[in-house]
């Protein structure tokens, strides 16, 4: 049975991810200014992959070598990065980042259901779901009525946000099983995101040609290296930690936190003014996370 009242370090630990996700959105605006979606994503899990083994092979680590296992990382690594990383980065080539992260934020809404539905430790309650509400009204007054007042436009691409967040619930409750396995969280990011290498890299040569696409420029490349070494790799394994040991409803609030790590960035870093809604949105997320907690 998984303690879902969350201890101080995993709520350090969801602050921290909600900063190196945040990032992910501002990242992702940037490559998609050169390079096309598919050769991103795959940029992104690709490095991470290389950064994990790595890692690993330093660290004296094992690699895992069961078939049996394997064959789950390549259904995480579908729900966890093949399709919700390509649908946004997808997304945002035309929706603005803003507006796909507070769609994003309905993953915890998702969540809820699918682990009420399959899993038998965590229920749907009164509670659960009155917090996930408060959130998301939270999230809606944090990013603002002039970023929604796009939401009628390009609505495929919405759409397709949308269908990440689901596919995010899908695989938070997907990867509980491997509390019971015994797997470690780095052995959980390196099959998912070399699984997901897998399935990309011929995807992308087929459908993109990155081979033909002109060389980015040095910026594009530290935004690519960002998202994946910081928004990936690491952000990964704290994310798999959280979910350990807080449970699957639990490690998506941090979908709520990252709208306000982008605001709280772009008044810090780019003089950006913070207004009484966005305070407003603040309490009402800090609320709803209490209730669900």
């Amino acid at each position: 049975m998984i303690n879902q009242r969350m201890s101080a370090k995993d709520w350090s630990m969801l602050f921290l991810l909600s900063c190196l996700w945040g990032g992910s959105f501002f990242f992702i605006g940037i490559a998609v200014s050169e390079l096309p979606p598919l050769t991103i994503v795959t940029l992104r899990v690709g490095l991470a992959a290389a950064v994990l083994w790595t890692f690993l092979l330093v660290t004296g680590g094992e690699a895992p070598k069961s078939l049996k296992l394997w064959g789950t990382f390549f259904v995480l690594g579908l729900l966890n990065n093949v399709i919700p990383f390509s649908l946004i980065v997808w997304g945002q080539t035309h929706i603005a980042s803003g507006l796909a992260s507070i769609i994003n934020a309905t993953t915890p809404l998702f969540t809820v259901l699918i682990a009420g539905i399959f899993l038998s430790d965590e229920h749907i309650t009164p509670a659960k779901l009155t917090g996930v509400i408060m959130g998301l009204l939270g999230v809606i007054l944090l990013i603002g009525p002039s970023v929604l007042a796009g939401t009628n436009s390009d609505s495929t691409a919405q759409l397709a946000v949308v269908g990440a967040a689901i596919s995010y619930g899908f695989a938070t409750v997907y990867g509980r099983r491997y509390k019971a396995m015994g797997i470690s969280p780095l052995t959980i990011v390196i099959g998912q995101v070399t699984a997901a290498s897998i399935i990309l890299i011929p995807l992308t040569f087929f459908i993109e040609r990155p081979d033909q696409t002109p060389n980015p420029s040095i910026s594009i490349w530290l935004a690519i290296l960002s998202l994946a070494i910081f928004s990936t790799a690491f952000a990964y394994i704290l994310f798999f930690r959280i979910l350990s040991s807080s449970g699957a409803t639990n490690v998506v609030l941090v979908t709520f936190l990252v709208p306000i790590t982008a605001s709280l960035l772009g008044w810090l870093v780019l003089d950006e003014v913070l207004y009484i809604e966005h305070f407003i949105g603040m309490l009402c997320i800090g609320l709803g996370l209490t209730v669900i907690d």
